[in-house]
């Protein structure tokens, strides 16, 4: 038997074990998913290769993986039919490093720079991360060209040696570790059998551990959608989502430009959120080529897309040595957008084709794209078409969205207005709404608290400015009715008011948009509305942060309230004060900005007091 050939490692070798072994890699268990990996990349060449027409050593057997974790022993084997390595491949792949540049990559990796990534894929630098838990590592290879086979063997440091195999080995690679006393832990079925699990699921080769299979589901984001049962992807769901029940939206796309993108995206049921589940993370997985790349990757979607589960697979990916990390953040930023552009197309899609399903989708979602339109400028306007509102043009319960009440808009109407309320009933009654019906322009309702910071960042939809009912200056067509105060006498009650009401009003103005309310109140500052005061004080801000409420009052000089109050007020001067002040909290009340409703209360007992008198 020949003596075994020692041999050392290439000085760029040796550099690169000791990064590896001690800075490289933040978790041990990744040496499994690069040894899967490498393994699998010899099976996909032996694929190749027997495409190509080319004679194979072997050609029976097929391109398998296999691992054997032995607790008794200390020692975890991988092993693969693939196209295994000649003696001098060995020493090529294993023992140095022969690419051009490799001390420049060296030194970058060592200054943790942006290293050129170009040796990912290839069997070898993956391949030392083995020395992370093992002792000792033996590799026998045959390659498929059929050329005996060699045992490859080394501790890490200092070098290696290079024996002939004895008896008749098969085509492909088998590993050895023996593993160090602490990482024993790799011995054990059950911790390789997550590691394959969590990295390796969807390897297009089998994976036996131990005798029994451990990649049973296939990676679905691969095949052509025109293969795949509604069955599969179902399945496939409720393996990568952890959960039992089918999902309620699917998007499986393919792009080539500008990123090489395979993703299989779903949108669950249920909403986790609002079922008291806390903050939910994003559980889309990022993979490249196969081989999980980023759990629950971070960065892949905005924050508000954070309900979604799947896969994205990209073979453009530029990851550091370790697979561990992005380098190019730019790159990521692109995919970003790539996805949730092409996320936001298939929901406007589904929208137009299967409304009743988008109907469920929004009424379980809808807080995640109204996060997005106030946290996210580039999408905002993809984000304004899928909003949908109640109005006071269609029925209750039903919604409409901003491009069908543009559709609906006359000639004369130049903006789009909303109004905060609690429900339809509330709006419908609201001082704020009166001009709208009687000029029959139509009202979005808004009913969630987060509404009116939505329509704030959005500001325009189709070139039309979204305004607040509140804020909107609309007068009335219709003719003066008889009995109303005259103009001169409407700002002569106006003053008094102001004078009566003092530094609890702003200003007092006579006016032209109320039709069945005696008066409303405005909120003076021009970005505020009264609604928007509610929302700060609700969140407990202090009163630094929230300014003290300025208002206006307008009157209605038809209302016999008013009418009736300015006869009063040159009659019975503290009566007149009182129902002054009344119909300020009531107004303020119709508001919803009624702080303290005590006083309203006292006065509106003297009030009926002096009625019953």
């Amino acid at each position: 038997m020949n003596a075994p050939e020692k041999h050392s490692f290439q000085a760029e070798i040796q550099q690169l074990l000791n990064i590896v072994i001690h800075s490289l890699y933040t978790d041990k268990e990744i040496f499994v998913r690069e040894l899967i990996s490498n393994a699998a990349d010899a099976c996909e060449k032996l694929r190749f290769t027997q495409a190509s027409g080319a004679a194979v050593h072997q050609a029976e057997i097929a391109p398998t993986i296999s691992l054997t974790a032995d607790d008794k022993a200390g020692t975890l084997t991988i092993t693969d039919t693939g196209i295994g390595m000649t003696h001098d491949e060995l020493v090529k792949n294993l023992g140095t490093i022969a690419h051009s540049g490799t001390k420049a990559f060296l030194k970058q990796l060592a200054e943790e720079k942006k290293p050129d990534v170009g040796l990912i894929g290839q069997f070898g630098v993956g391949f030392y991360a083995a020395f992370m838990a093992a002792k000792r590592v033996t590799v026998e290879s045959r390659s498929a060209s059929g050329e005996p086979a060699w045992v490859w063997t080394s501790e890490g440091a200092g070098g290696y040696e290079i024996a002939p195999a004895g008896g008749d080995v098969a085509r492909g690679t088998k590993i050895t570790l023996e593993l160090k006393d602490e990482a024993k832990e790799f011995a054990e079925k059950s911790a390789i059998e997550r590691i394959i699990k969590r990295y390796s699921s969807f390897v297009p080769f089998p994976i036996e551990l131990n005798g029994d299979k451990v990649n049973t589901v296939q990676a679905l984001w691969t095949r052509s959608k025109s293969e795949i049962k509604p069955e599969e992807y179902d399945e496939f769901y409720q393996f990568i989502g952890h959960d039992h029940e089918t999902p309620l939206l699917r998007l499986h796309f393919n792009a080539d430009a500008p990123l090489a993108i395979q993703s299989l995206l779903f949108v669950p049921q249920k909403n986790w959120e609002t079922m008291g589940m806390g903050r939910v993370e994003s559980e889309v997985n990022l993979y490249c080529r196969k081989v999980l790349i980023q759990a629950k990757s971070k960065g892949l979607f905005p924050e508000w897309l954070r309900f979604l589960k799947g896969v994205v697979d990209s073979e453009d990916l530029p990851l550091n040595i370790s697979r561990e990390t992005m380098q190019d953040t730019s790159l990521m930023q692109k995919l970003n957008k790539v996805l949730t552009t092409r996320f936001l197309k298939f929901l406007d899609e589904t929208a137009e084709k299967e409304p009743e399903t988008y109907e469920k989708f929004y009424a379980e979602y809808q807080r995640f794209l109204k996060e997005g339109i106030v946290t996210d400028f580039t999408h905002k306007e993809a984000l304004g078409k899928l909003v949908r509102y109640e109005s006071s043009h269609t029925e209750k319960g039903k919604t409409t969205s901003l491009a069908d009440y543009v559709k609906r808009m006359s000639s004369e109407q130049k903006e789009i207005y909303c109004l905060m309320a609690p429900n339809r009933e509330a709006a419908e009654a609201s001082p704020y709404f009166e001009v709208f019906r009687e000029r029959k322009f139509e009202v979005l309702f808004l009913y969630d608290a987060w509404d009116e910071f939505v329509m704030e960042h959005l500001r325009e939809f189709d070139g039309k400015p979204l305004k607040s009912a509140e804020k909107a200056d609309l007068n009335l067509d219709a003719p003066k009715k008889d009995g109303a105060l005259d103009e001169a006498t409407g700002k002569s009650l106006a003053e008094w008011l102001k004078s009566t009401l003092g530094d609890q009003i702003n200003e007092v103005r006579v006016s032209q948009r109320l039709v069945d309310s005696p008066a409303v109140v405005v909120d003076a500052d021009k970005f505020m509305t009264n609604s928007m005061r509610r929302m700060l004080k609700a969140l407990k801000k202090d009163e630094d942060a929230v300014s003290p409420t300025k208002l206006d009052l307008e009157i209605n000089p038809a209302h016999p309230i008013i009418v009736r109050l300015e006869a009063a007020r040159h009659k019975d001067l503290a009566f007149a004060g009182d129902v002054a002040a009344t119909i300020l909290d009531q107004a303020r009340v119709a508001a919803g900005v009624m702080e303290d409703p005590r006083a309203l209360l006292k006065r509106m007992n003297t009030l009926l007091e002096r009625v019953l008198a």
